[in-house]
């Protein structure tokens, strides 16, 4: 089983690949299984249906011309009939629904609000943290002013109470996502070890799973995200649940590093299995 489960097409606002680009370029990398998981972030985005959407000018392309990306979520109704059109047109792989709920526990009733309005379509749901308190870890604006110490141990801190608060998810995504974005470099992991565990211990209590993400590639970090030290502790504490995904935004991102992902659950980890999700049950694959 191949099978790339964190994937972004032109319904996330930080992408414009085409869902049907996406698809395509899975079925020639051989992939068995695919799962988009298109971004919602509710707090500082907008629902379509609520109007108003504002806009902001993107990239700049190779020929000059800007791209405008909307700040708005997923566009739900459109968004699930596309998978649905998708599986129709290409039989030869599995097409799954998934979403990436970027959650605070500010925003936790609206994402409990949206999961049950959509429960019936959805295969799979990323727990992720991208802002806390509407402020965002890639503009720094969650860092400044404070200490290393105070960033790392506030994010970890908000993520156990959204865990708390909302248990409709499949897996937590990149859980040390702050690494990405710390300018003072990897906080020690020993100092925010036993956040973490119990951030891990909650997640298995609950039936929930992790992601390994290999973005970390991309991003030029030193280990794998989460790190390998996160991934011992989750299978030392008895989780079995782990999917693997390349967060790719465009084509030439799709399933990159997949292949070296899976080596390193088995080989260094100890992983024997991995997941993929149907209607939000983990399905079990030999590695």
């Amino acid at each position: 089983m191949r099978a790339d489960y964190h994937l972004h097409c032109e319904f996330s606002d930080d992408s414009s690949e085409r869902m049907e680009d996406q698809i395509e370029r899975a079925i020639e990398l051989k992939l068995d299984e695919i799962c988009f998981t298109d971004h919602v972030d509710y707090g500082i985005k907008k629902d379509w249906s609520e109007g108003n959407i504002v806009w902001r000018g993107g990239d700049a392309k190779s020929s000059g011309v800007v791209k405008m990306d909307p700040l708005a979520n997923v566009n739900y109704p459109e968004y699930f009939s596309k998978i649905d059109r998708m599986r129709e047109t290409y039989k030869n792989i599995t097409i799954r629904k998934g979403l990436e709920f970027g959650i605070q526990t500010i925003t936790a009733d609206l994402f409990q609000n949206l999961y049950n309005r959509y429960k019936d379509e959805l295969d799979f749901v990323l727990l992720s943290m991208h802002q806390v308190n509407n402020l965002e870890f890639w503009t720094q604006d969650f860092q400044r002013g404070k200490t290393q110490k105070e960033y790392n141990e506030e994010y970890y801190r908000e993520i156990y109470e959204v865990q708390k608060i909302f248990r409709d998810y499949s897996c937590l995504a990149h859980l040390d996502l702050i690494v990405r974005y710390d300018e003072n470099g990897v906080y020690p992991f020993e100092n925010v070890k036993d956040m973490i565990a119990e951030i891990l211990k909650q997640a298995i209590k609950d039936g929930k799973g992790i992601e390994l993400n290999t973005s970390s590639w991309k991003y030029g970090l030193a280990d794998t995200q989460p790190s390998r030290a996160i991934l011992k502790l989750y299978k030392d504490l008895g989780g079995k649940i782990i999917t693997v995904g390349s967060d790719a935004h465009n084509t030439k991102q799709l399933a990159d590093h997949l292949d070296e992902g899976y080596r390193i659950l088995k080989e260094e980890i100890g992983f024997s299995e991995i997941c993929t999700f149907d209607h939000m049950k983990p399905v079990f694959h030999q590695l």
